[in-house]
């Protein structure tokens, strides 16, 4: 063990692709094991770790069936899709030896405890980590805007976006080779540029609470840990 990590308290929001590993679809739960294990390094360097996961994995292969529905319903399924995820890893992060509690925005409370902003703050404050599952609770919000509010709600010192690219790019860089990647862009340069990786809202938000965002390749191994130790590869959204 080295010194202590740039921040005290982070979500992380992975999203729901990265489960996937190769598959089309579903959860991978070699994937899930990796990257339990990175997060348990963190958490045994004495950082607090909040986390929101997206539901993509999952609701990509209910797309079919979700075709027609009620924009209201198909976002309650993706809600309960982060449900499900956050219970796999919930699982993977306890075979490393961690406390992860599940809290859901939507009550379930034979699967999970409720979301409320006191006990979540108590559970990270004694070293537990929290998955925040169900997502903001109600329909028309993203995860990366239900990560934004609940790292704001637990006064988290950054949130970090792991996601399949390391960093923000002028273009997608799988489309476009000269796409160039941004060391640091601010809040509002990223909002005017409508830059995609991350929703607007949850930019919006980040900015309203001075809560810097960092966005990296979740896919890199080792890439959280180095990040948090003040090195790797990603784009700094920041006032």
């Amino acid at each position: 063990m080295t010194g202590p990590l740039l921040y005290k308290r982070i979500l992380l929001k992975l999203s729901g692709e990265v489960l996937m590993g190769d598959q089309g679809f579903g959860i991978d739960m070699k994937t899930v094991a990796r990257l339990a294990g990175e997060i348990a390094e963190v958490v045994r360097r004495g950082c607090q770790v909040g986390l929101v996961i997206g539901g993509g994995n999952i609701f990509r292969g209910l797309a079919g069936a979700a075709q027609g529905l009620d924009r209201a319903d198909a976002d309650h399924m993706g809600m309960l899709a982060t449900v499900m995820n956050a219970i796999a890893f919930q699982g993977a992060l306890r075979a490393q030896g961690l406390d992860a509690r599940v809290l859901s925005a939507i009550p379930m409370p034979t699967v999970c405890e409720s979301f409320v902003r006191e006990r979540a703050i108590k559970h990270l404050s004694q070293g537990r980590l929290v998955l925040f599952a169900g997502g903001t609770g109600s329909p028309f919000f993203t995860t990366d805007t239900a990560a934004a509010l609940r790292a704001a709600e637990t006064h988290c010192d950054v949130l970090l976006k792991g996601t399949s690219v390391d960093g923000i790019y002028s273009a997608d860089p799988k489309c476009d080779p000269g796409a160039r990647r941004y060391e640091r862009v601010s809040y509002g340069e990223f909002l005017s540029q409508d830059l995609k990786v991350m929703d607007g809202a949850a930019i919006a938000l980040a900015r309203d609470n001075a809560i810097p965002v960092i966005v990296f390749s979740i896919r890199t191994e080792g890439a959280l840990l180095a990040i948090l130790e003040g090195g790797g590869q990603a784009t700094l959204v920041s006032g």
